[in-house]
């Protein structure tokens, strides 16, 4: 290999396209590791587990390691990975390993040096290369949503971690690091000056590789958009930047294309196997994924591709095929702007308007500010940055210098609040200051690409260049001051000598590019009434000018409000001289400047008087300037702004109609009754107000929720509002409609006769009539409720059957009402079957109408295998509400019908297509899957015994135990916003609404704690248990098989996915009873739903979907939170669970022993086992919990299931399974078959 590795690759990029490894993790899981394998002979008496710590497998099993790569080279691959992606100080401490940080990463290196030097010596031709693999820890450095302010570990740990990670893979002989999958861009740079910190140390350098991890969206877990990411990390000079993992190709498409035209560097890709396919899997074939990267190559966006997690040597020999002969891609020419970030890009082209930079966050700018740090007050603080933001500044400039002060720890707490808060870290931001302490230590707190202000030759060129050079190490955007050894300049001739010579030295010396050099020239006071100070902005607007000149490329900026300092106190006239002097200072090209956002005049609306004196002065017009400015500004002195309540509610003084949209958009209701009352006065009936005003403003409520520009609670809102007027016009139409029918009857008319829904429907006031309803048996209706509501916000009229409705009554109902469409919920798996039920009724009886499916438990593949084929006319799956609207206008209009049903059809016959090719999948004899059970050494495998048996209940739990235990998550997913708490707070799209939303969830908790509202029951309870086959036998005394109590019969996994060893059941879990050991099992049944029907109830009757939607969402969570807090106590009297210490995020991300498995979830899918599980707790005497005739559990807020304490026991989903199995289950059950396969359709194979 080349002397210079970075060249030679470098000239191999442009020539062609290379290859990477796929996943070490998915490789090593088909060895099936168990903690034995972890741990071999030299961690065999490591004091924790070292299960899934897979760094550790080079020094345990090398011979393992070395085979994998060994297979990702005969696949093609051109570099491969060390297996040292968690090999790090702060990754390696969870599991006791940090002080073999460097050992790890050498012997990982090492491994995959001799490896790769084999197949080199081999091929000459083909040279093979080693990248260290570095992760990006699970701590985030720009994000605690948890403890804002504050964070686990400092920018300083992480470079130390990461640095000995480094000199391990350097001393093991590495030809590149690969530091990816970064989700935070702060931990991401934190590595990178680890990097340079050991090149410096060691004298020598190799090719970096960056490659980050953005989300559906484009964004990072931070929220920070992928343009933002390249911006933040474009200062290295990295081989090559790219994407990696959450993504399938297909998902990555339009990010690879993007960052290949953003981009200076080569691109890499290497995306996951597809997406979840929620079986533990991933849903993309090798030929798939070999497609995608096809496509990527032949539109020239990459140089390096490879596969990440799900991808396998199989995957990597498909890519290299796909790739070959294809030409890389070529790097764009830059277009020289200058870019800074937060969470969002911003840039300065030569259209740009002028580039504002917030003012008041700085101690010696702003009395309040200055106060509110002094004292403490940080979360006031950061009201002033969000007003500033919110005024318009596209920056933020953030100054601590003040002599009381810490200056260095409140910049570095202040900085991480601004990055908690997801309206204010959008914009990049200014660190200022004079020490160069505080300048260092607000840059270890910036995410994206900020600007240092300032440094200055003032010292002389030594240390300017010292400072200069660490700046870019940040990769920050410097301000140089028009300040040198000699003073600060006050002439055009001295500010553009300084500027020149900065200019060089940063270009030439320090590797600066010209575009993030930024100079101010000192914008100083005038109107002192001082001859030599007259001419200051005079001189300014030239120096300007000049130095655009003189250093081409670079920006100019300066602090507008210096200029007017001699007017402090007089806020008109002040505000005067600063718009004044900004106009001109933009016509001489002035291109950036801190100003008070909030308050900047405009020029043409300066009073003309005023601006004449003012423009003498700027402009040094006349020697007396600044005397008749002063004499004028006294007639100013008190005409200073207010803000006034008035202007606070400014919408109040629009019309009527205004009025109305206004409170629609913004969901405000206090005002409603007044509005909607004089608009009834207007437009005379209240019908016309509906049609009228009203359905105008939700008509806008509609399109912007359409465009993704409102999200769902925000929708909720605005349908409360528009309850709320409605309600309070209906006695008036209940008077008018009484005096029709009264005018009716004197004339001798009759009614007219009502349509059927067997025939075209009828004309109404309503855009259509819509009949929903969550089927027979199923409890579950939040998501049915959110779309009733999306689509009476766009003015279709639903009627709302509720839950557990017949069949019967759904088609009665659309007779009677002449619906112009039916939708069907359900949750769990039998409601799958009731559908089925409805459309082949809707087909006997002769409707017409579309048939809409939806809920959790549906699917368009489901909805195209099972329920399309039984009726003749239009059936579409509907996924979520915000799509409810353009299908159901599709279908109600007779143009967009045709097209839209032949697209819905043609998907529906592929997934009919995809469904029996599953079908014919790998499915091995029942009689196959169990000799190859999962295996245990129960001779030997810990059997805790519980400190108790049978049932202990729990009433009235209080429900504030139970709020830490809120997974937050799926909350967000019940209103569409997607996105992992806290992280979604972040998120540059749906964060702000995200947090409101949160706010207003905790604010209603808080009130159905302080009430009890609701009611939080429990049962739970241990028993003796032994496994039969695949039976779990619970006994009613220990020791004696003969005394079983229950059974509980238990489904095996048949599918045989690549490299699958065994076939499990929840039986296997169990001890045999023919192992000679006594085993136990628990089970448990909570709820949290008694009272929120009431409560719902209540809110429905003030028109307040809003809050009703939400009861029953926090419902469903604190049943969660009950069903996680009680498993934490099982484990503890179950006596293997007293040593754990697991934080919040821990439980939720379920990192403990044991399992909790669900009747009607992938583990045992069969709901009729939740009859034999209440028999056993006694659940409906103990809680209050019922079964319905489909096995739901009413209230719906509750959640069943078993405990299981076996060491290895995890989830995994039964899938397909064969009809051996069924008549072996529907024996053991005592079942007919018929009845078995009704309750099993989802995983029958036949």
């Amino acid at each position: 290999m080349a002397s210079d590795p970075s060249d030679f690759l470098s000239n191999l990029l442009e020539d062609r396209i290379l290859i990477l490894d796929g996943a070490m993790g998915t490789m090593v899981h088909r060895y099936q590791p168990t903690e034995e394998t972890y741990r071999g002979e030299p961690f065999k008496s490591h004091p924790i587990d070292l299960k899934n710590a897979a760094d550790v497998l080079v020094i345990s099993q090398p011979q393992m390691i070395r085979e994998i790569h060994r297979q990702y080279l005969e696949a093609g691959a051109d570099i491969i990975e060390t297996n040292s992606f968690n090999s790090n100080i702060v990754s390696l401490r969870e599991f006791q390993l940090d002080q073999l940080t460097h050992e790890l990463n050498r012997v990982a290196a090492e491994l995959a040096r001799s490896v790769a030097d084999d197949f080199t010596k081999q091929n000459p031709s083909k040279p093979r290369f080693v990248a260290g693999s570095i992760g990006p820890t699970k701590v985030m450095l720009s994000l605690n949503a948890d403890k804002p302010g504050e964070r686990p570990v400092t920018f300083d740990d992480m470079v130390d971690s990461y640095a000995e990670q480094v000199r391990g893979l350097l001393d093991g002989g590495v030809d590149l690091l690969l530091p990816e999958t970064s989700f935070d861009t702060l931990n991401m740079k934190s590595c990178l000056v680890a990097i340079e910190r050991v090149f410096a140390e060691q004298g020598r350098r190799v090719p970096v590789m960056i490659s980050g991890t953005v989300f559906t969206g484009g964004r990072t877990l931070t929220g920070q958009s992928l343009e933002a990411f390249w911006t933040s990390l474009s200062h290295y000079p990295a081989l090559s930047i790219g994407l990696n993992c959450a993504l399938g190709p297909a998902q990555m498409r339009p990010y690879v294309e993007l960052l290949s035209n953003l981009s200076s560097r080569f691109i890499s890709c290497y995306p996951n196997a597809g997406m979840p396919d929620g079986m533990g899997g991933f849903n993309a074939s090798a030929d798939e994924v070999a497609g995608h990267i096809h496509e990527f190559a032949k539109n020239g966006w990459v140089n390096i591709v490879g596969g990440c997690c799900g991808t396998n040597p199989d995957y990597i020999r498909k890519i290299v095929a796909a790739v070959e002969g294809l030409k890389p891609h070529r790097i764009p020419q830059g277009n020289g702007w200058s870019v800074f970030c937060g969470r969002e890009r911003t840039e300065i082209r030569p259209d740009s308007n002028f580039l504002m930079v917030g003012e008041r966050t700085n101690v010696t700018g702003s009395r309040k500010f200055a106060r509110l740090i002094k004292e403490g007050q940080f979360d006031d603080a950061l009201t002033v940055a969000r007003q500033q933001v919110e005024s318009g500044a596209n920056m933020l400039d953030v100054n601590m210098d003040e002599g009381l002060l810490d200056s260095e720890q409140a910049m570095t707490h202040f900085l991480y609040l601004i990055h908690d808060d997801p309206d204010i870290s959008r914009v990049p931001i200014m660190v200022d200051s004079s020490k160069f302490s505080v300048l260092e230590a607000g840059l270890k707190c910036l995410e994206g690409k900020g600007v240092v202000n300032s440094i200055s030759l003032k010292e002389g060129e030594e240390k300017f260049l010292e400072q200069a050079r660490l700046i870019r190490r940040y990769g920050a955007a410097v301000v140089v001051m028009a300040f040198d050894e000699t003073g600060q300049a006050v002439t055009a001739d001295h500010k553009v000598s300084i500027c020149q010579r900065a200019f060089k030295l940063l270009t030439e010396q320090v590797g600066f590019l010209p575009e993030d050099i930024i100079f101010d020239p000192n914008i100083l006071t005038i109107g002192t009434g001082m001859d030599e100070h007259a001419n200051y902005a005079v001189e300014f607007f030239e120096a300007v000018k000049r130095i655009k000149l003189a250093c081409p490329g670079a920006k100019t900026s300066g602090g507008v409000s210096n200029v007017s300092f001699s007017f402090r106190g007089n806020d008109a006239v002040r505000e005067a001289v600063n718009a004044v002097f900004l106009y001109h200072a933009i016509q001489a090209g002035l291109d950036m400047g801190i100003v008070n956002a909030g308050q900047l005049e405009v020029y043409e609306e300066i009073d003309k008087e005023l601006l004449q004196h003012v423009e003498d002065v700027v402009l040094n017009r006349r020697p007396d300037a600044t005397e008749r400015l002063i004499t004028l500004s006294e007639k100013f002195k008190s005409a200073g702004k207010v803000e006034t309540v008035a202007q606070i509610q400014e919408w109040r003084n629009g019309t009527v109609e205004d009025r109305l949209k206004h409170a629609l958009l913004k969901g405000i209701t206090d005002y409603i009754d007044v509005d909607t009352e004089e608009a009834r006065q207007k437009y005379g009936r209240p019908l016309n107000v509906i049609q009228g005003p009203l359905m105008a403003g939700m008509s806008v409520v509609g399109e912007l929720f359409g465009a993704g520009k409102m999200f769902l609670p925000q929708v909720v809102k605005s349908a409360r509002v528009m309850k709320k007027s409605v309600a309070y016009l209906e006695p008036f139409m209940e008077a008018e409609k009484a005096a029709k029918a009264e005018g009716q009857r004197l004339r001798g008319e009759g009614e007219s006769q009502l349509p059927s829904a067997l025939s075209p429907p009828r004309t109404t006031s309503s855009r259509g009539k819509i009949v929903l309803a969550t089927v027979k048996g199923d409890v579950h209706d939040i998501g049915k409720n959110i779309v009733g509501v999306v689509l009476r916000c766009n003015n279709f009229e639903v009627i709302d059957l509720g839950v557990m409705v017949s069949c019967e009554k759904i088609l009665e109902t659309a007779i009677a009402e002449g619906a112009n469409v039916i939708g069907l919920s359900g949750l769990i798996t039998p409601s799958l079957d009731e559908m089925v039920h409805v459309a082949k009724e809707m087909e006997r009886q002769g409707f017409v109408v579309p048939l809409l499916i939806g809920g959790a438990t549906t699917s368009a593949k489901h909805t195209a295998v099972k329920i399309a084929p039984q009726y003749g006319q239009a059936v579409v799956h509907v996924n979520d509400a915000s799509i409810s609207v353009p299908v159901v206008e599709s279908l109600l209009d007779a143009d967009r019908k045709p097209g839209f049903m032949d697209k819905v059809r043609s998907d529906q016959d592929r997934d009919r297509a995809s469904f029996a090719d599953r079908q014919a999948r790998n499915l091995v004899p029942y009689a196959d899957a169990l000799a190859r059970r999962f295996a245990t050494d129960w001779a030997t495998v810990e059997i805790s015994t519980p400190e108790f048996l049978g049932v202990r209940t729990l009433d009235e739990f209080p429900l504030a135990e139970l709020v830490p235990f809120i997974d937050w998550s799926p909350f967000f997913s019940t209103w569409e916003l997607r996105g992992k708490f806290p992280a979604i707070f972040e998120d540059a799209v749906v964060g702000s609404e995200a947090k409101k939303l949160y706010d207003d969830a905790r604010q209603l908790l808080d009130q159905i704690i302080t009430n009890r509202w609701l009611i939080a029951r429990g049962a739970y309870g241990f028993w003796p248990a032994n496994s039969v086959g695949d039976d779990i036998v619970v006994q009613s005394q220990i020791s004696n098989l003969k005394s079983e109590a229950f059974r509980f019969p238990m489904l095996r996994q048949q599918w045989e996915r690549q490299g699958q060893k065994d076939f499990r059941s929840l039986a296997d879990y169990i001890a045999p009873a023919d192992s000679g050991r006594q085993d136990f099992i628990g089970a448990f049944a909570v709820t949290t739903g008694f009272g929120c029907d009431e409560l719902c109830v209540k809110f429905d009757k003030a028109h307040d979907d809003y809050q009703s939607i939400m009861a029953k969402a926090l419902a469903d969570r604190l049943a969660e939170a009950f069903a996680e807090c009680l498993h934490q106590r099982v484990r503890t009297e179950w006596g293997y669970g007293r040593s754990e210490n697991l934080s919040t995020a821990d439980l939720i991300d379920e990192k403990y022993r044991g399992i909790r498995p669900a009747f009607g979830y992938p583990s045992c899918p069969d709901h009729t086992e939740k009859r034999t599980l209440f028999h056993l707790l006694q659940a409906e005497q103990h809680t209050g919990i019922t079964l319905t005739e489909s096995f739901a559990m009413w209230p719906a807020a509750s959640v069943s299931g078993l405990y299981f304490a076996h060491p290895q026991a995890r989830y995994f989903a039964v899938d397909r399974i064969t009809r051996d199995q069924v008549e072996s289950y529907a024996k053991r059950k005592g079942m007919p078959i018929e009845q078995a396969e009704r309750w099993l359709a989802p995983n029958l194979a036949y």
